[in-house]
């Protein structure tokens, strides 16, 4: 086939991949049973393998001061290549969690790649038949956008078992996923010992108020979905992105994704999180500073922006809820949950 063909073929079968997903039914809005201590929260590791023992005994430490009991899922420690298993051993894992009733909550150990890699092995009718707190962040991206999409359940963007579980990064995670309240994330004005605030400032690209359900996480993965049967629906959604390493110019190519898939013309809203280190690289005649291309994309958009929301491959996390109805105001810089996340 010649290559102008080809690609015209690739393009029109990634239209109607996207048209067929906009178009199919939207499952009802579904919520897990908070957590509480005493309950057990399984880890799973869909995505990229650790090769060492101390991140899953801190995982597993953490998760027992915030009054949880600890179950390793069976192929938590497996490998293949730089997987953390094969793809068959690693849907079976998040399968099996969501069929043991003596399960109340999964957590992601860790990100990487290869989440995309799992999706059509998940069995998301039973992920229906029985809601549970899902979390995760990165390549999580992938899995809580699918089950999302695929069940109606409300999913978590929010630290893993190998993050840092600051008192910040708990405290948003115990108000959304514990305590059911219906909470408003806003950056801390913290000067610390500067004349003005310098860490966690918001910035406005645009202003205004918007509501839709909150949809998003990693740039990078959540273009690679595009056209899938497991990319999130953009009408009427706030759009949250982050990412991390990645050259600019890549995040430009990752935006025009979104741009020329027609998702970022459907959303209501968008917040950005952090881009670290997200530089120029080594460009011959120089690069777009990450503040112009944010400008190119968002700006024409004629909808409410803002930059600098504390989520991401950052220290301090807000905990995310993947499909739930939010209000953001981009002038303030915060997202208002418009119901709990959890029941």
């Amino acid at each position: 086939m010649p290559r102008r063909h080809f690609l015209a073929a690739s393009m029109a079968a990634t239209a109607a991949a996207t048209a067929a997903t906009a178009g199919a039914a939207v499952p009802p809005l579904l919520r897990a049973p908070r957590l509480r201590p005493g309950d057990t929260v399984a880890l799973i590791n869909p995505s990229g393998a650790i090769y060492e023992r101390a991140p899953y005994q801190f995982a597993t430490e953490a998760l027992q001061a915030l009054g949880f009991k600890v179950r390793e899922a069976p192929n938590l420690r497996a490998r293949y290549g730089h997987f953390a298993g094969t793809d068959a051993q690693r849907a079976a894992d998040v399968n099996a969690m969501f069929a043991d009733p003596s399960v109340q909550g999964i957590l992601a150990m860790t990100g990487g790649s290869g989440g995309n890699r799992i999706l059509p092995l998940i069995d998301y009718a039973a992920i229906r038949r029985r809601p549970k707190f899902l979390g995760g962040f990165s390549d999580l991206t992938a899995l809580i956008n699918a089950v999302q999409v695929q069940t109606g359940l409300v999913t978590f963007h929010c630290p893993m078992g190998a993050s840092e579980w600051n008192d910040f990064s708990v405290q948003w995670l115990r108000s959304a996923v514990m305590e059911a309240q219906a909470v408003t994330l806003a950056n801390p004005k913290d000067r610390e010992d500067n004349l003005a605030v310098r860490g966690g400032r918001i910035t406005t690209l645009r202003g205004g108020t918007a509501r839709g359900p909150l949809v998003g996480g990693n740039l990078a993965v959540l273009s690679s979905m595009a056209g899938s049967a497991y990319w999130p629906r953009f009408d009427g959604a706030i759009l949250f992105l982050e990412d991390v390493n990645e050259y600019i110019y890549r995040v430009d190519r990752m935006l025009s994704t979104l741009k020329l898939s027609g998702a970022l013309d459907r959303v209501a809203g968008v917040v950005l999180g952090g881009f670290t280190n997200c530089g120029p690289g080594d460009g011959n005649y120089g690069t777009l500073t990450l503040d112009e291309v944010f400008d190119d994309y968002f700006k024409p958009l004629n909808v409410p922006v803002y930059s600098g929301a504390l989520f991401g491959h950052i220290k301090r996390k807000f905990t995310l809820p993947v499909g739930l109805p939010v209000e953001m105001d981009a002038d303030a810089g915060t997202v208002r949950f418009l119901q709990p996340a959890v029941l």
